[in-house]
């Protein structure tokens, strides 16, 4: 049973705003399709919700099921995008400062094959993801243009060959038939929506910067993937987690949104619009909406273990 004080207390913040793993996320503020500029998905309540990290050297941390506090690499990679952003749209030099400090620790942490450890504390047998490699190489990218200095290049160039390795060598990728791609979250469970569309962004970004040919040939094959397994992820009156049909929390629901958004700014293929409105009128719809909320409530109480 999924049932118990952590994560009730997980889900209360989650539904009433109060989870800074849970903010808000629309379209971002700052995008470019012509050059780096801002994230895809707006990560800017990261920082604002946390505004006393601001003046310190210390960084977010995420607190486990056992009650521990403990630095969880996704939630730098996040929090420094969302201060990049934040310094884009006010040019305060506390967010820059910020940002810095976010691409310092993530160079400082990264492995010599190019990984983050990210699921230590949660799956410690299966600790990479691609959602991990892609949104480091997102900020590292940001880096690199911020600061003109090829460290951050090349440890993005790395996290990104990383997460391209097949499943089978320790990688994040899964290679299936028809040359696709399907860059994969947890490397041990099923699909995850979310999660290929955050490493997609990473792709994205380093394709942008890189000399090499590769890693756009590799985004051209994984969002043409993703395309075809959009359905896969659609419920008909709601949105789905993963590909073995775990229903979205409305958090889910809404980041899936704003990502098919982001998608067809990126790409220019409107099945990710039709999706993102489809998304959003059955977000507006009352019956649609209980629905979900019931079915979501079933799978938390009979899952084994609760995640997302």
């Amino acid at each position: 049973m999924a049932l118990n004080i952590y994560n009730i207390r997980k889900w209360y913040r989650m539904l009433s705003g109060k989870s800074v793993m849970h903010v808000h996320q629309t379209l971002g503020k700052a995008i470019s399709t012509t050059e780096i500029c801002g994230y895809y998905n707006n990560l800017t309540e990261k920082v604002t919700m946390l505004p006393d990290l601001l003046d310190t050297e210390e960084l977010p941390l995420y607190t486990t099921p056992s009650g521990n506090k403990v630095v969880f690499p996704v939630d730098v990679f996040q929090y420094g995008l969302g201060a990049y952003d934040m310094w884009l749209l006010t040019k305060d030099c506390k967010y820059e400062t910020k940002f810095l400090q976010c691409c310092k620790w993530t160079i400082d942490h990264q492995q010599p094959d190019g990984a983050w450890n990210n699921f230590f504390f949660k799956y410690p047998d299966n600790p990479y993801g691609a959602m991990a490699q892609g949104e480091a190489a997102s900020l590292l990218v940001r880096a690199y243009v911020h600061c003109n200095d090829e460290q951050y290049l090349q440890a993005a160039t790395k996290a990104i060959e990383f997460m391209l390795l097949p499943l089978d060598k320790g990688g994040c990728s899964e290679y299936v038939e028809d040359e696709g791609l399907i860059l994969c979250e947890y490397t041990h469970l099923p699909v995850v929506l979310n999660g290929w569309i955050f490493s997609l962004f990473g792709l994205y970004d380093l394709a942008q910067v890189s000399d090499s040919t590769i890693y756009k040939e590799a985004y051209v094959k994984s969002e043409r993937t993703l395309r075809t397994y959009l359905r896969t992820f659609d419920k008909g009156f709601w949105s789905l987690y993963d590909t073995k049909g775990k229903m979205t929390s409305p958090f889910y629901h809404r980041l899936h949104i704003a990502q098919m958004q982001a998608m067809q700014i990126l790409s220019g293929e409107q099945i990710y619009g039709n999706y993102a409105q489809k998304w959003e009128r059955c977000l507006h719809n009352p019956l649609y909406k209980g629905m979900a909320f019931m079915i979501k409530v079933w799978q938390k109480l009979t899952e084994k273990e609760c995640w997302a």
